[in-house]
């Protein structure tokens, strides 16, 4: 029994330091936001519903969205270096594209990466599933497994806006474990391509890599994302996702 309360400690510790220095460590310390601008332009002007493809998504991404996801949350950003962005949510009824909501959104505070790496401050460009959710706050009505703990609670060291960055989250599996709490430290990839890259509660500036919404969007995406209609996340800057 002592050996296992060991090993729950050590892992337990692992996954805080994995939160601090991941998702977590975005400019957590500094008392002013980031200089990061505020547009948030549309992401298109075409129509928003039956449409045959997603708007502003080029061939090279959309070839890997799986023929059978049905749920696309697109994270438009406003520059290859802004940490400013919108994200739609897609739902795909038969051939063609509805929009279902849209929302004012942050990534990286340095903007964006095709190659990310541990520590530099930018959102990974791609495709990823979304397999796992949770935060401090109780489930919401999630579709997701979720796992509500207080060890993915954020330090109260780091700046009071940043409090309740991970009150809900949704893990967006870059270099992670499916099917574990999105705060698992395990990264198959290993520890230089980072990780804890998930969806969470905005604080009003950029992150160190993930992206950040209002608490309404959150809500309203882990009451949404159903893991039987296989959602993804596209994200990067729109020059990128173009392509």
């Amino acid at each position: 029994m002592r050996i296992a309360g060991a090993v729950r400690t050590a892992v337990a510790t692992a996954a805080a330091l994995v939160l601090v220095t991941s998702c977590g460590a975005s400019g957590a310390g500094d008392k002013k936001k980031d200089d990061a601008g505020s547009g948030h332009a549309e992401p298109t002007a075409a129509p928003t519903k039956d449409l045959k493809a997603i708007p502003g998504i080029g061939d090279r991404l959309r070839s890997r969205i799986p023929g059978a996801s049905h749920q696309v949350v697109a994270v438009y950003g406003e520059g290859v270096n802004s940490a400013d962005s919108t994200v739609v949510l897609w739902t795909k009824h038969g051939s063609t594209w509805d929009r279902t909501s849209k929302w004012a959104a942050h990534n990286g505070k340095k903007g964006w990466s095709t190659d990310h790496r541990e520590n530099d401050n930018r959102s990974p460009v791609g495709v990823y599933t979304l397999s796992d959710a949770g935060g401090v706050l109780a489930d919401p009505g999630a579709k997701l497994p979720y796992t509500q703990t207080s060890s993915i609670q954020a330090p109260h060291y780091w700046a009071k806006s940043h409090w309740h960055d991970f009150d809900y989250v949704i893990a967006i599996d870059y270099n992670r474990v499916k099917g574990t709490p999105p705060n698992n430290p395990t990264r198959p990839q290993g520890q230089t391509k980072g990780g804890s890259i998930w969806l969470h509660m905005d604080h009003g500036s950029g992150t160190s890599a993930c992206v950040s919404l209002p608490k309404p969007a959150m809500r309203e995406l882990l009451r949404t994302i159903d893991p039987a209609e296989h959602p993804v996340v596209v994200m990067g800057d729109k020059a990128h996702l173009k392509v």
